[in-house]
């Protein structure tokens, strides 16, 4: 009896990443609290990236967004503390994370949550040590990409989108991936509010859930997925979906044709708002 034809995946595997960043401080504050990180990593060696750039897909990446709370110069401290120790913890956790394929999903998830607890806790240490980082706190959304998937661990109100690709204009679209720790967040992922009502509702930066700003608890989202050759990823603080909606979002990553969408982003919701500083990211698996 002849066996049954072997079935082969010819799904297409992206074989570059592509970035690009850039943060802005806004039209009304004088200084930024926002922080972003981009790293490529290996068993060796833990290297920053630039605000520009590409390479081959055959190392780990990590890329961070990060906005501070707590006024005056304690919330631009926490976000910095954020990256500072993604960036110092990040070279142990490869090591921990060499695991067999069916529990890798499993050990990088317990990763991803000790790293935002471990961030949450020098937070809370330095909140209670010194009068000026009282309250200090900062909201986190992190992509690890390894190879062609994406875990993501976020805790706030900055976001993480995926714009999938699609040849046609027409069939573009454009996922929030992470959830807003607002109520105003929650209001509108149960549609009891539109985007327009979300954004100018009086309540939308009320967070729920910080690293640091005294919260007792951490409890990140953190999920994964697959990346497929022509989709892009959007990481970016409220201050840039403050000024711009969705749809504004897609159509400008999707027709931008300069080295750095991410500051045309930035350039873009500063003009339209620039009430906030404002950080982006952006990702193209090519």
């Amino acid at each position: 009896m002849p066996l049954p034809p072997t079935t082969y995946n010819l799904q297409p595997v992206a074989q570059r990443l592509r970035w690009s960043a850039h943060t802005d401080c806004g039209r009304v504050r004088t200084n930024n609290e926002d922080s972003f990180l981009g790293l490529v990593l290996d068993e060796q060696d833990v290297r920053l990236l630039g605000k520009i750039g590409e390479a081959p897909l055959d190392r780990g990446y990590i890329f961070a967004v990060c906005d501070g709370l707590g006024g005056a110069k304690a919330g631009e401290f926490a976000s910095r503390i954020a990256v500072e120790k993604i960036t110092k913890m990040f070279p142990s956790y490869i090591t921990k994370s060499k695991l067999p394929h069916e529990e890798e999903t499993t050990k990088t998830t317990q990763l991803l949550i000790e790293l935002f607890t471990e961030i949450h806790r020098a937070l809370l240490l330095l909140s209670a040590s010194y009068d000026e980082c009282r309250g200090m706190g900062t909201t986190l959304t992190l992509c690890w990409i390894r190879q062609h998937h994406c875990y993501f661990a976020h805790i706030g109100d900055s976001r993480l989108y995926h714009l999938p690709f699609a040849e046609e204009a027409s069939k573009k679209t454009i996922q929030q991936l992470s959830e807003d720790d607002t109520h105003v967040g929650w209001l509108f992922r149960k549609g009891k509010i539109s985007e327009r009502e979300a954004k100018h509702h009086q309540g939308r930066n009320l967070l729920q859930k910080a690293l640091g700003a005294e919260h007792q608890f951490v409890t990140p989202q953190v999920s994964s997925f697959a990346c497929a050759p022509g989709d892009r990823l959007l990481l970016c603080t409220d201050g840039v979906t403050d000024g711009l909606f969705d749809h504004q979002l897609l159509d400008i990553i999707a027709d931008a044709i300069q080295d750095s969408p991410a500051r045309y982003l930035v350039e873009e919701a500063t003009r339209q708002s620039g009430r906030d500083n404002a950080t982006a990211i952006v990702l193209e698996f090519e």
